[in-house]
């Protein structure tokens, strides 16, 4: 894919990780729930974050985490995502760019502020995870920048944000913007409750606008309402040029047309945490599929970043993983002028 400044193009959710080591008591007096993501307002998010400890606040969200492991990897990355004009969405800018991604979406003024996922470990680390998506979901088709798409290998759509009518046309637009300057659009549909809500509006999406579709097992059946793994499989091809299915512990299957890679899970010392690794599978997967590598390379490339993040706490990675590839033989060609 020539004349590009930018390999992946991601467009999502900008959100704010919060983490912060607490005690039982804590999770006792906030009425948290361990093993558990909930969803909630803006006073609620004001009043945990007030109590929450010190801690490590880095910028989140799916997209952004695959895009901060496309950089990782020595490709080359941009970010669509809404934060407000306030301190976490500088600390959300500043923590992507520092990370080596481009960032320059403009801050939301006068509305609800930052997203933030509130993480409290407690001692048995069994994470209680409170989200405000607040300005994030707020993007609509003004923020996409016709000239980054332009610029972008791929575009790289994040299912979680196609909650509002906005968003989803700026998706369309995204992905029209790509498809008419020759550039691929990809899509992950991020959660099987994601799914649930959206099918019509996914099936129509993976038809007529994605190139490479992303999902596990379980969404990947759920989106064509199938329990046969094989048969989902068979309809996706019809579908899209290329669909990347993870497994877990059996891995990934690649497939384009009559072409089919399957790629074996990386064994893995110990397993701490799963959070992110479809985030980084996809990251690996889009900077090897960017710059014109195999099924099997793109595959390879994104278990190995995959086993690099459940090996520790945190979506992002603690070990480059550009080394790490090139220690397994997987390096990325140069990019083409």
């Amino acid at each position: 894919m020539t004349g590009t400044r930018f390999d992946v193009l991601g467009v999502g959710n900008a959100i704010v990780d919060v983490l912060a080591r607490v005690d039982d008591a804590f999770v006792d007096t906030h009425g948290l729930a361990k093993d558990a993501m909930l969803l909630i307002d803006e006073e609620r998010a004001e009043q945990l974050y007030a109590a929450m400890p010190p801690g490590q606040e880095i910028s989140g969200g799916s997209a952004a985490n695959s895009l901060a492991g496309i950089a990782s990897l020595g490709a080359r990355g941009a970010y669509i995502g809404k934060v407000a004009e306030d301190q976490l969405g500088e600390v959300f800018a500043h923590d992507l760019r520092a990370a080596g991604v481009h960032y320059d979406t403009a801050p939301l003024f006068g509305g609800p502020a930052t997203a933030r996922c509130l993480i409290a470990v407690p001692p048995d680390a069994r994470r209680a995870m409170n989200t405000f998506l607040g300005a994030s979901a707020l993007i609509n088709e003004d923020d996409i920048d016709p000239g980054l798409v332009k610029a972008s290998s791929v575009t790289f759509l994040e299912g979680y944000l196609f909650d509002r009518p906005e968003a989803k046309t700026a998706f369309v637009r995204a992905a029209e913007i790509a498809q008419a300057n020759d550039r691929r659009v990809a899509l992950t549909l991020s959660d099987i409750f994601c799914v649930e809500r959206h099918r019509a509006s996914f099936r129509q999406l993976v038809k007529n606008h994605i190139d490479v579709l992303f999902a596990n097992e379980a969404e990947l059946k759920s989106l064509y309402e199938l329990d046969d793994f094989d048969a989902a499989l068979a309809a996706v091809r019809a579908e899209t040029r290329v669909a990347a299915v993870t497994r877990s512990e059996k891995g990934a299957v690649i497939v384009s047309g009559d072409a089919e890679a399957r790629i074996p899970a990386q064994e893995v010392g110990q397993v701490v945490d799963t959070t992110g690794a479809g985030d980084l599978f996809a990251a690996g997967f889009l900077a090897a599929y960017a710059r014109g590598m195999s099924l099997d390379a793109c595959g390879r490339l994104g278990v190995i970043a995959a086993s690099e993040i459940i090996s520790h706490m945190g979506a992002r990675p603690q070990t480059g993983l550009q080394a790490l590839a090139a220690r397994q033989g997987l390096e990325l060609p140069d990019a083409e002028a």
